[in-house]
């Protein structure tokens, strides 16, 4: 009593004695609640949380029932050993249609974790949804260090759904799982049921090839080669995220190296995608509610896997030996030629050095010299060699110009006159006769410094041009009356330049095909490059060597052309520098420049496809063809040199338009594909161009383009058509320009009606066709006029007809393609054809430097039966 009385006389009086009268109770009740809540939450965890465990057998089906309030847990068990990898695999079908609460499964294994519900939700584009009801997928097996070992995993089953959901499980042995070398294996999958196979590299073989293919198109399915580690990405979300994939439709197949897997073994995966977009295929229509579920249908694909060996070291070396020994051969072939062509001029000018005793009056007579001594011939001009003092070169140009209409004509008005070999008494008579003056002035004036625009090149004739190129039939003579100095280095401004353009043009384009490569490398997505897949041949860090290395012959070749060139135009000089004289006034004038840009754009084709086969897509297929457009181009180009030395364009247009080209090309390539707009207004320009270079050519450049050009042209039919009829005045160039327009027409019509996709190989067809064109024109005019084609230029013609055939065959195999998906693309995919190592598309390679090679050959020799002819009888056409 004493403490209680002491406790309450200690609060009564407090100002917290009421507070503290209610403590005691309310400790009391907050307890109580506690102890209710804890033994409720028991009791409820104990309700939904019944957990069965059984003992799993293989090659079992459990049909059972899930729901939140039981979760059941299987337990399996299996022995795996060191030398022997089984795999195993777990399939699951869920017998109720229900989304809202699908059941998860969980695969628990002593290295790896494996979750998946069911129905499986798979997206695709556009975030379509697509549910499967049956699914399988194989466990990852690690590697065990043990002889042989057991063991353990388990397979939960659990749910939210308050309502019972029937399922079925089995877990069953994969007897195949390692894949044999050179054994076919059947199998197939689906979206939800993925299948993936282990292969061990056998000892000797470093490299294999992996070939999945499939009787049907679609479904589309992806193939992937993962390194031994868990997990396993074999989902169409997850397949990318590691390794190297592609997708395919009927043909797949990736080279694997040992080197890339330390565990000398890797997983072959093969996953069918839930969409067939990626392939090619058609595209789902776009769901008009966002969590709408789509039915996937039936995509199951049947599909057979095989490896097997690639090359070794040794069909490499033979393939590269092979390669350089075809080129080296074209090497040996033309020092062989060479020295012979040597012998025999050896031998002429042994002749030449011990000629017969002549009178004075004889050697006069030889040199058509007249009274005063004097040789009708500069050293530095193109003229003819006349008979008669009239025509010496101090004589007006215009009084030679204005007489020759009656001189000069085609077959059918006077027998084409060729000038007769001077025999070898002539020549040692004209060698003498040149002074050492006129020798020394030659060398002493090659060394200045001249330039086209210092002095005008044609003194006398230059307000005069109209009447000499409008001439109804002209002579080489008519349109080589410019300095020869000065028209070379003009020439050599095409060499210079196109140098130039390869360097700059070509430093990017090494920097973007590394780029391409490494990113193929590092990320392992083989769509990337358009590969022959069954023949591509990787060498250190480049995935198709043998593309690369069949590109060698466009530059030996090329290389090889600018020697010959090299060796004529060193002839050329020495005999200008003794003042022979067929090389100073007979045949078509010598200037190079030309010859070496063709043989530089040769060597940069070979260059920069070995660039675009790295790694070979629609983006950089302008690597390809730039350097055929300048080839087309230069040899267009020559061919109108050749008879019209004096008005052939200039360095700077004609690289100009050629930029042009490529220009349309890359427009082409990126925005020509089923727009209309765009091939509308290229033909339009293709149209216009074509009309525009007509008339350039049929009036020898004799046109203005002003505002009065449409009267001009009202004026020209108006006199010509309406108020006489008269034919064209030039009938053979018009021949050659209505064929050309009809060609050109007929192209843009295409390209406006069909819109191939491939637009830079239709512009390239355009080039070669006018070449083609222009080429036979030259041939039938130079055999109409009389002239012939010698040996080695007939041969030169004959070889590269037969080379040409040849290599457009393999050309149109079409091994692969840009135009498609890279999985439609592979569909074209083929084996090598040559020495295991070399495909349809590297021979092309092969034929082609040769052939084009050929025609520069062709190009080079087919007016070398000209070099004794006055140029004053060498027509133009």
């Amino acid at each position: 009593m004493g403490f209680r009385t002491c406790w309450k006389s200690r609060h009564k009086n407090g100002p917290m004695s009421r507070s503290y009268r209610w403590v005691r109770p309310g400790l009391a009740a907050l307890l109580w609640m506690c102890m209710i809540l804890f033994a409720c939450g028991t009791e409820a965890v104990g309700e939904t949380k019944r957990v069965i465990q059984k003992d799993g057998e293989f090659d079992v089906t459990y049909n059972d029932t899930v729901t939140s309030e039981n979760q059941t847990i299987y337990a399996f068990n299996h022995t795996i050993s060191r030398n022997k990898t089984e795999g195993v695999r777990v399939s699951v079908d869920v017998l109720s249609d229900r989304l809202d609460s699908p059941i998860l499964f969980v695969v628990r294994q002593k290295q790896a974790v494996l979750s998946f519900q069911v129905p499986l939700i798979l997206r695709g584009l556009y975030q379509r949804k697509y549910p499967y009801y049956h699914v399988g997928r194989t466990l990852c097996q690690p590697p065990t260090l043990a002889a042989s070992e057991t063991q353990y995993f388990f397979v939960d089953v659990s749910t939210l759904s308050s309502q019972g959901t029937n399922y079925q499980l089995r877990v069953s042995r994969v007897e195949s799982f390692t894949l044999q070398t050179d054994k076919k294996f059947s199998f197939t999958a689906s979206p939800s049921q993925p299948q993936y196979f282990k292969y061990v590299f056998p000892d000797g073989v470093d490299t294999v090839i992996v070939k999945v293919n499939a009787d049907n198109k679609f479904p589309c399915s992806v193939m992937s080669i993962q390194d031994i580690q868990c997990p396993v990405y074999d989902l169409d979300n997850n397949v990318a995220f590691i390794g190297m994939y592609q997708t395919m439709t009927k043909k797949g197949a990736i080279t694997v190296q040992r080197k890339d897997f330390p565990s000398n073994s890797f997983y072959v995966v093969v996953v069918v995608k839930t969409e067939d977009e990626a392939c090619g295929g058609p595209l789902r229509f776009y769901p008009l509610r966002p969590d709408e579920i789509i039915d996937a249908g039936n995509r199951t694909k049947t599909l057979d896997v095989v490896v097997s060996p690639a090359i070794n070291s040794e069909v490499y070396v033979i393939g590269m030996l092979f390669c350089l020994g075809i080129f080296l051969s074209f090497y040996l072939l033309t020092l062989l030629y060479a020295c012979l062509e040597n012998r025999r001029m050896k031998k002429k000018r042994e002749v030449f050095q011990n000629p017969a005793d002549m009178s004075p009056a004889e050697t006069a007579s030889l040199l058509g010299k007249n009274g005063d001594g004097k040789i009708p011939a500069s050293p530095h001009e193109y003229g003819s060699i006349a008979d008669n003092a009239s025509t010496l070169s101090s004589e007006p140009i215009t009084d030679s110009a204005t007489s020759t209409d009656n001189n000069y004509g085609y077959m059918g008005q006077e027998p084409f006159k060729r000038r007769p070999v001077l025999n070898h008494l002539h020549r040692v008579a004209i060698h003498i006769e040149r002074s050492l003056d006129s020798i020394a002035r030659s060398r002493q004036e090659s060394l200045s410094s001249v330039e086209e625009e210092d002095y005008d090149t044609l003194d006398d004739i230059d307000s005069d041009k109209n009447i000499v190129r409008t001439k109804k039939f002209l002579c080489v003579s008519d349109l080589a009356r410019k300095d020869k100095r000065v028209l070379s280095k003009k020439y050599q401004i095409y060499f210079w330049n196109i140098a130039t353009i390869a360097v700059f043009y070509a430093l990017p384009v090494i920097q973007l095909v590394i780029t391409y490569q490494t990113v193929v490398n590092v990320t392992g997505n083989q769509d990337i490059c358009y590969y022959n897949f069954l023949c591509a041949h990787p060498l250190g860090v480049v995935s198709a060597f043998n593309n690369i290395l069949s590109n060698l012959g466009y530059v030996m070749l090329g290389l090889l052309f600018l020697l010959i060139v090299l060796k004529r135009e060193i002839v050329h000089k020495r005999a200008l520098e003794r003042n022979d004289i067929n090389a100073l006034e007979c045949g078509i004038p010598k200037h190079f420049g030309l010859f070496y840009a063709m043989g530089t754009a040769l060597m940069m084709e070979g260059f920069l496809s070995g660039c675009y086969h790295v790694c070979p897509n629609y983006t950089n297929f302008q690597f390809d063809t730039s350097f055929m457009y300048m080839i087309a181009g230069l040899c267009m180009l020559k061919l109108y040199q050749k008879r019209h030395p004096d008005i052939n364009a200039s360095a700077y247009t004609a690289y100009a338009c050629l930029a042009a080209v490529i220009f349309f090309s890359v427009l082409g390539v990126v925005f020509g594909r089923g727009n209309t707009a765009f091939w509308i207004v290229f033909s339009i320009i293709h149209i216009l161009a074509t009309l525009l270079l007509s008339t350039q050519l049929y009036y020898m450049g004799r046109w203005r383009l002003d505002a009065g050009v449409m009267r001009r042209i009202i004026y020209v039919i108006y006199t010509d058509c309406i108020r006489q009829c008269s034919g064209p005045m030039y009938i053979d160039r018009m021949v050659l320009l209505v064929m050309g327009n009809i060609v050109n027409w007929s192209l843009a019509a295409y390209g406006l009606i069909e819109r191939p996709n491939d637009f830079a190989s239709y512009l390239l067809a355009i080039a070669i066709c006018n070449l083609l064109l222009y080429f036979a024109f030259y041939i039938i005019m130079k055999l109409r006029s009389g002239e012939r084609i010698k040996c080695l230029a007939f041969a030169c013609i004959l070889f590269t007809a037969v080379i040409w055939g040849f290599a457009l065959y393999f050309f149109f195999q079409g091994l692969s393609t840009w135009q498609k998906t890279p999985a439609e693309s592979r569909e074209h995919n083929r084996y090598c054809v040559l020495l295991s190592f070399f495909d349809d598309h590297d021979i092309w390679h092969f034929l082609s430097s040769i052939a084009m090679f050929g025609s520069f050959l062709v190009l080079l020799t087919m007016d070398d039966d000209l070099d004794t002819v006055q140029r004053d009888k060498i027509y133009v056409f």
